[in-house]
């Protein structure tokens, strides 16, 4: 929607000065061509986060048809979030295709889970015993060869390494007195009243303030960052033996592309690369010439357990 002008009483331009009309002119077709511009993306943004809620919607109702093995409603879904993914720009957006994601994720474990409850059933165990291990002597009436149709001598050969015993010594563990020990008897200690008061010393302060482990770690990631020039993400921030000191090498992360210090780009292969950027003035980020950017990063404690483990 443009906003309407309002009109101011007319004056003759001087000739030397015929230019200011025009190029008034000219600034209030940019500030609505500006407008329509917002517009018309906050539109669009609405109407992709609408798509995602669509697809959402179609995994939830459509559960039974994303999971049979002969239908091709998983496909379309996953080409669909694919198309959808293209157009994503903002933090919102990226929120939503995140949880997209998550729900096919969800239906594809329900699907896996599904198909391993129906494993090997009593009647395959039995019909594999008497494949490997039956004796074709021929029918027999009597009840002796009816319960001599398994080997059974061979199965106990098969299965014999799992049921052997380790080869060590037996000892006992422990101390060998095993008398209860006496408690000591509490005393209490007498306690003494101050005589005097005393002012405890005031310390001047005029060192500054200590730097916090989050500085120091923004410190020691950008000098790794200067040092190597293009450091692929889960390289930067993955610590496979801790998840805390992961998440606090992602918070760090955070503050050094926060403040323009670090970029995040995808390579032609896929891998996030982060690289060191000079950062920006403060006077430009004062006047609005340089913004702000921020990243989501969606990490918990059961993504860092598959590949930490």
């Amino acid at each position: 929607m443009t906003r309407p002008v309002k009109r101011e009483p007319r004056i003759t331009p001087h000739p030397a000065a015929g230019g200011s009309t025009s190029s008034s002119s000219r600034l209030i077709n940019g500030g609505a061509e500006t407008s329509d511009m917002d517009s018309r993306e906050a539109t669009e943004r609405r109407l992709l986060r609408s798509l995602y809620r669509d697809v959402k919607r179609i995994i939830t109702d459509e559960r039974e048809d994303v999971e049979r093995v002969d239908s091709d409603k998983f496909n379309s879904i996953i080409n669909q979030v694919e198309d959808l993914h293209k157009s994503v720009q903002k933090p919102r957006e990226q929120v939503a295709d995140a949880e997209a994601l998550l729900d096919i994720t969800n239906s594809l474990v329900a699907l896996v889970k599904a198909h391993g409850n129906d494993g090997i059933t009593p009647s395959d165990f039995v019909n594999g015993l008497l494949r490997d291990f039956g004796r074709q002597d021929g029918p027999s009436t009597s009840d002796e060869s009816s319960r001599n149709l398994v080997a059974w001598k061979d199965i106990g050969l098969a299965v014999s390494h799992i049921f052997s015993g380790c080869p060590g010594c037996h000892t006992m563990v422990g101390p060998m007195d095993t008398e209860l020990k006496q408690r000591k008897a509490v005393v209490g200690r007498r306690r003494t009243r101050p005589t005097g008061s005393v002012q405890p010393e005031e310390v001047n302060d005029s060192g500054g303030k200590e730097r916090t482990d989050t500085d120091k770690n923004m410190a020691t990631m950008f000098s790794i960052l200067k040092n190597k020039r293009s450091v692929r993400l889960e390289n930067l921030v993955l610590n496979r033996k801790s998840f805390a000191q992961t998440v606090e090498n992602l918070f760090a992360l955070s503050f050094l592309v926060k403040d323009g210090r670090a970029e995040i780009k995808v390579n032609e292969n896929g891998w996030h690369l982060v690289s060191p950027r000079n950062a920006p003035d403060a006077g430009k980020v004062v006047s609005g010439e340089v913004a702000y950017r921020h990243f989501v990063f969606r990490f918990d404690f059961k993504d860092w357990k598959v590949p930490g483990s």
